[in-house]
């Protein structure tokens, strides 16, 4: 009996990189270096380590004298565990770290092509390059202090992984751009940071780039450092915009000509970078984030970890796909590289996303909803509906089940060598960390992921304005429902929201944080800077909390993105597209409402590579008809909210939470036609004027 989720596996041996040694400087740090912090870093010495039986049931304690504030039971009144290790007060310093331990281990591989293996560097290699790189660049005229921007145009790599610690180890400020931005937003960016040197991957993002510098919408540009060997209409284009242009290689070899240049590491309160998010309205915002927050985050989420079930090492290998120009992926590997880990970046392919783990074999995976849904849905498919299959599946999932409920998961139980390990190699077989961040999750879909996947994923809860996470699951508790522990270097002070009845001495409000990980602030906008950091210090998420018996954080609602139907039931719409997503026909899904309707409609958009076979599978005529014919036919509208609403009611929506009718629409939700954010969140109120006459048609024929 075979089991498998339909993706080929392919493990390959790794190879290793020869480069051209150079001696690099010596690591310069100040004599003065450490008086200079005004608040030294705390370390492990004020933290506390209760049993994890006594954390389960004390997740966070109230802050004495201060009403409705709560902190981490790790701590003291006061106090804030800032680093884990002596002398790691920056981000260089971080790299330096693991470096000092591991100088001659893998540090950063890839694979060239889809059928070879990985290729590594080590970190005497990765440490070199930042060398060469760095004095290249300051040769070209780049500026030692923190005026000096470097903006990241590029994919997860180890050009993108050199340049950031190039900022880091010189004082520079890293701005990373992306494509999902849209044009409009990048635009803006540059602009706004007055980018004048930028690090690109391709010609054809160097050549977008031109292409605003060419009309005038930006004006800032002096040098394009280039990963890709440059064409001859890139050179060309630079050349009658006056732009200086060099490739990276060729940066790298001027850098070791010109002579290397001694670090100038960065304060622990200096600015580290500048990462813009984009909300659902308006311009994004740059979130300007500190040496200290960065340090911070890091080191508290991966004490907890390493204190309650699992520390970092450096035989560490950390899968990397995520965007590197979010903060989520981008501070997990600099947490890694403190201890001196490995990490493997994917091709850039989401297709060949699981081939790469695959072959990487990671021992740590981050994960998004997203991807937690879909490898949920196609283990249920894989499994079926019905037969000696499913019943062999259900029963050992049921035995692990009862295992989690104690708080136990594991990858090699008895279970897991009949069934469970042909979906387990699918990610490599090995991983034993993993957090899920981004967006709400079904518990029951996490539960069941973990169990079939064998790993103890835990959730976190945060924004780019806190550095990413500042809440966090604890180790065995799997129940879900809350986001966990406030980390041991936060606070935490529910508000009132009278407008929605609630109140923080029923200890409901809106989360409100300070702390090490919050962040500086906007850059050059203290308008909406202002709007988020209120007067004494807090940071106000918009989102409201509600505190559990056991002192964990339950997130409740939007401040915003909720609505009421007639009958006076609330709508959280964000959860119920969640489950909607698990479906296999469904790619993107919008969950509307009226305050004046009783009922919920949706927009779908389902999934073009799966639909037709789903469709076929469903006893649909799918025989020449096109992915746009399939969305418009009536019978697939009705058989996919069908579909929907079972995943919903099995994972416990109530009658008024399932939709009563769906449009289907073969044109996803993207950021070009700005119906979603580049964070993959919806922008709510586009999505609804494009379609207010479907909107509006579905509810007249439910009238």
């Amino acid at each position: 009996m075979t089991f498998s989720l339909g993706i080929e596996q392919q493990v390959e041996e790794t190879v290793q990189v020869n480069d051209t040694p150079v001696d690099p400087p010596a690591e310069m740090e100040p004599p003065n270096q450490i008086k200079e912090f005004k608040k030294p870093l705390n370390g492990r010495e004020v933290l506390k380590t209760p049993p994890l039986s006594e954390m389960l049931k004390q997740q966070s304690v109230p802050v004495k004298g201060r009403e409705h504030v709560r902190r981490s039971p790790r701590v003291d009144d006061g106090v804030f565990f800032g680093t884990t290790f002596d002398g790691v007060y920056t981000v260089h310093d971080m790299f330096m770290h693991g470096y000092k331990i591991n100088h001659d281990a893998q540090c950063a591989g890839w694979r060239p092509k889809p059928d070879e293996p990985y290729k590594w560097v080590t970190y005497q290699q990765v440490y070199e390059k930042i060398c060469k790189i760095g004095s290249g660049l300051i040769e070209k005229g780049a500026q030692t202090n923190q005026n000096q921007f470097i903006g990241i145009y590029a994919k997860n790599s180890l050009e993108w992984l050199v340049i950031d610690r190039v900022c880091a180890a010189y004082s520079m400020v890293s701005v990373p751009l992306y494509d999902t931005l849209g044009p409009e937003s990048m635009t803006h960016i540059v602009n706004q940071c007055e980018l004048g040197i930028i690090i690109v991957d391709t010609n054809e993002r160097t050549m977008k780039l031109l292409a605003d510098a060419k009309s005038g919408k930006t004006n800032t540009l002096k040098l394009l450092v280039v990963v890709e060997t440059p064409t001859e209409d890139t050179k060309a284009l630079c050349k009658e915009l006056s732009i200086g242009l060099i490739s990276w290689d060729e940066l790298e070899e001027e850098g070791k000509a010109c002579g290397l240049k001694e670090f100038v590491p960065p304060k622990s309160d200096d600015l580290f970078t500048v990462c813009y998010t984009s909300g659902t309205t308006g311009a994004p915002k740059g979130v300007m984030h500190t040496n200290l927050n960065v340090v911070a985050l890091a080191c508290a989420f991966l004490a907890s970890s390493s204190d309650y079930f699992y520390g970092l090492s450096p035989s560490d290998v950390l899968f990397s796909y995520l965007p590197l120009a979010h903060v989520f992926e981008r501070y997990i590997e600099c947490g890694v590289l403190m201890h001196g880990g490995s990490i493997g970046f994917y091709q850039g392919n989401p297709k060949l996303l699981m081939d790469d783990a695959a072959t990487l074999k990671p021992t740590i995976f981050p994960m998004v909803p997203r991807l937690v849904n879909r490898i949920y849905g196609k283990i249920m498919t894989a499994v079926g509906n019905s037969g000696m299959k499913k019943a062999v599946f259900d029963f050992c999932l049921n035995r692990k089940m009862s295992a989690l409920k104690k708080g136990n998961v594991s990858d090699d139980t008895i279970w897991d060598k009949l069934v469970f390990h042909k979906f387990q190699a699918v990610l490599g077989g090995r991983v034993k960390l993993s957090i899920c961040a981004a967006a709400p999750i079904s518990a029951k879909v996490l539960n069941v992921v973990r169990c079939v996947m064998g790993i103890p994923i835990v959730e976190g809860y945060g924004q780019t304005e806190t550095t990413s996470g500042f809440v966090i699951t604890l180790y065995k508790d799997y129940e879900g429902g809350n986001v966990g522990s406030v980390l041991p270097n936060m606070e935490i002070k529910l508000v009132d929201v009278p407008e929605k009845e609630y109140y923080a001495k029923d200890n409901k409000g809106e989360i409100c944080c300070k702390g090490l990980c919050a962040f500086k602030g906007y850059y050059k906008n203290e308008e909406k800077t202002k709007e988020t950091i209120d007067e004494d210090g807090w940071v106000h998420t918009g989102d409201i909390g509600e505190w559990l018996p056991n002192g964990a954080l339950k997130i409740i609602d939007r401040r915003k993105n909720i609505f009421k139907l007639s009958q006076g039931e609330y709508i959280a719409p964000e959860k119920i597209e969640q489950l909607y997503t698990i479906s296999d026909a469904v790619g993107q899904v919008y969950v509307h409402g009226d305050s004046i309707k009783s009922n919920l409609v949706g927009i779908v958009i389902p999934d073009e590579d799966n639909l037709a076979k789903w469709c076929k599978e469903k006893g649909v005529d799918v025989n020449e008809k096109s992915f746009a014919d399939l969305c418009s036919m009536t019978e697939v509208a009705k058989l996919i909210m069908d579909d929907m609403n079972k995943i919903g009611r099995q994972n416990g929506l109530k009658s008024f939470e399932l939709v009563k009718k769906v449009h289907l629409d073969s044109d996803p939700f993207t950021v070009e036609n700005n119906l979603i954010t580049p964070t993959l969140k919806s922008r709510r109120i586009q999505i609804e004027k494009k379609y207010r006459a479907q909107i509006d048609h579905m509810y007249e024929d439910l009238d």
